[in-house]
């Protein structure tokens, strides 16, 4: 499967498959001077799994659904975590998330996800709730490679 770089932008968001995450950037795209919090999460990848030595990970995705699924995780969880008071659901301000493709590095960022809020906890809720939701609902895969090991005995798994 050949990973191809997507985005999509939408009111109050924008989400981002790439082989490459420009952190700085990612985090000033969500700041809005009507935003009173800003939460931020920043995947790295570690160097150990299960007593093993990682020495690198690549991810894969199947780009078209993942950029869509991601979009749609997005607007569900504005939607459900920013409403108003009338009952009527209000976006937070602002919500951005970049995963990576390709190969990373150990100490590399793979995931991005910064929200911009009103309040904090509307933030980190949104935060936590967007990255968790990616993790188990997008088309992104992701393969370890480990000290002393081939690169052949290297497995995709779900990126969870």
């Amino acid at each position: 499967m050949e990973s191809c770089e997507a985005s999509m932008e939408f009111p109050c968001g924008v989400c981002a498959l790439s082989f490459t995450l420009d952190v700085p950037r990612i985090i000033s795209s969500v700041g809005d001077d009507g935003a009173g919090a800003n939460c931020v999460f920043i995947g790295t990848t570690r160097n150990t799994f299960k007593d093993k030595i990682v020495t690198r990970l690549e991810y894969q995705a199947y780009s078209k659904l993942a950029i869509k699924s991601m979009a749609s995780i997005i607007q569900d969880v504005q939607a459900s975590t920013f409403p108003t008071d009338s009952g009527a659901a209000q976006p937070a301000i602002h919500c951005a998330v970049h995963h990576r493709l390709g190969l990373v590095p150990v100490g590399e960022p793979s995931i991005v996800v910064a929200v911009s809020a009103p309040h904090r906890k509307e933030a980190f809720i949104a935060c936590e709730r967007i990255l968790e939701e990616i993790k188990a609902k997008v088309p992104i895969w992701k393969r370890e490679y480990y000290e002393n090991e081939s690169d052949e005995k290297a497995e995709w798994k779900a990126n969870q």
